[in-house]
């Protein structure tokens, strides 16, 4: 069986690959690509059988795909949250995992594919890209915080950055104030505008208008100065420059 992973967390993707591996040793893992226009690209030139797709990629929602190329193969959708629309990714067997993945839901979206394979039904994409496009597909608008035995809620329009620090996720807004917060960096990009947020690095999520400066750096690389401002260097990592421009282009 011929897989194809879309995943931009290179983490995420790796973890992906070595459960498919455990559970059949017939896979055989293709390629893994991060981003709307590879995918689009290599699946003109390659055919797998499966294709296991993150909604948020690196240059957008992965709906993008299904505009630019007829995709005829069955579709595992991955997401950190359930807001995605869930009934739509039932429809004509194709599946859907809801991340963190384990072991028990991947070993029964693999039984579901091959019942889909026996059967060889017709997927309507389009059906399915117009049901998760629908007003039920919402960005996180604000997060609640915890100031000593306050609660407080925070709106995303006043959010400078996210930045992880060890185990924990805090957010900075834009008077550099800084909460922790109960998210992974994964998880916030599921629920972040990608036409606001980027994730520079894997430390750090930045919004667009806190960007004071930016730098060449060593190997085409790039310095973000922020504002407020951020106590480490803030560099786009080697493998986002090339989206990260295209953000800023956007």
């Amino acid at each position: 069986m011929k897989v194809l992973i879309v995943e931009d967390e290179r983490i995420a993707a790796n973890k992906l690959e070595r459960q498919l591996l455990q559970l059949d040793a017939n896979i055989s893992i293709e390629n893994k690509i991060e981003s709307v226009a590879s995918t689009v690209k290599w699946l003109a030139e390659n055919q797998v059988d499966l294709i296991f797709l993150d909604i948020h990629l690196s240059d957008g929602l992965s709906f993008g795909i299904f505009d630019d190329i007829e995709v005829k193969v069955p579709v595992i959708f991955t997401t950190a949250y359930d807001q995605y629309a869930i009934q739509a990714f039932k429809v004509n067997s194709v599946d859907y995992l809801l991340k963190p993945i384990n072991k028990y839901d991947l070993e029964r979206s693999l039984d579901k594919f091959k019942n889909y394979h026996a059967n060889e039904p017709v997927v309507d994409y389009k059906e399915i890209m117009q049901a998760m496009k629908s007003d039920s597909l919402q960005y996180q608008k604000r997060f609640m915080v915890m100031v000593g035995e306050r609660i407080m809620s925070i709106c995303i329009d006043d959010v400078a950055y996210f930045f992880a620090e060890g185990k924990y996720v805090f957010i900075v807004d834009k008077q550099g104030e800084r909460y922790l917060i109960d998210f992974t960096l994964d998880k916030l990009v599921e629920v972040l505008d990608p036409s606001v947020y980027f994730r520079v690095n894997r430390q750090i999520i930045i919004r667009i208008d806190a960007i004071k400066q930016m730098h060449s750096w060593f190997k085409r690389r790039v310095k973000i100065d922020l504002m407020p401002d951020f106590d480490k260097e803030v560099i786009v990592s080697n493998e986002r420059v090339k989206d990260f421009k295209k953000w800023l282009n956007s």
